[in-house]
């Protein structure tokens, strides 16, 4: 049993990591570099697709833009092209030896739209929580029988389990707040 509660936390930790990515890849009208790290660049020179941030340095120099310099100069145009067919609709431009992003600023309707499209990676979160939740009560149910188990025991660590769990949907809400504030904040 207590490798059990070991794993809940590991596997709830693992399911906020992956809604804190989701959730750092919508546009607040603010330039970060986070915003493009994760950008899959095809680089044909490599022959392979590779994240932004292992291509290059990213820095955001004011509020506005963002100053990409890569490593290897030979795959600049790589870098544009690539944030340029992302859905993030952002417009590289190359600018000698870096490519520098312009970060527009958002009108009301865009802030309210993308509150909208947060709640959504919010509920997306949320759903992959409960779906780990059902996989470690399966594998607390399995040890029903069990030397050692009692029924207590199993009753106790679906409790513990149902606890866990609300915490973690408010950890995962606390995010969806924080990014919708700093949305909204003009």
């Amino acid at each position: 049993m207590l490798s059990t509660f070991q794993q809940i936390d590991s596997s709830f930790s693992g399911v906020l990591e992956v809604v804190r990515d989701d959730l750092s890849t919508v546009k607040t009208g603010r330039a970060k570099p986070d915003l493009v790290a994760n950008i899959l660049i095809p680089v044909q020179s490599y022959g392979s697709i590779l994240k932004l941030l292992e291509l290059a340095n990213i820095l955001a120099p004011d509020s506005q833009t963002l100053l990409i310099s890569p490593w290897d100069k030979n795959v600049i145009e790589d870098i544009s092209r690539g944030i340029s067919k992302s859905e993030l609709n952002l417009n590289p431009v190359i600018d000698g030896e870096t490519v520098r992003i312009s970060i527009p600023t958002l009108t009301q309707e865009r802030r309210i739209e993308l509150t909208k499209m947060v709640d959504k990676k919010v509920e997306a979160g949320k759903i992959l929580l409960r779906e780990e939740r059902q996989k470690i009560k399966k594998e607390i149910d399995s040890e029903k029988g069990g030397a050692g188990v009692s029924e207590d025991d199993i009753f106790k660590a679906i409790e513990e389990l149902d606890k866990k769990t609300k915490e973690w949907e408010l950890k995962i809400d606390d995010l969806g707040k924080a990014k919708k504030a700093e949305l909204l904040a003009v």
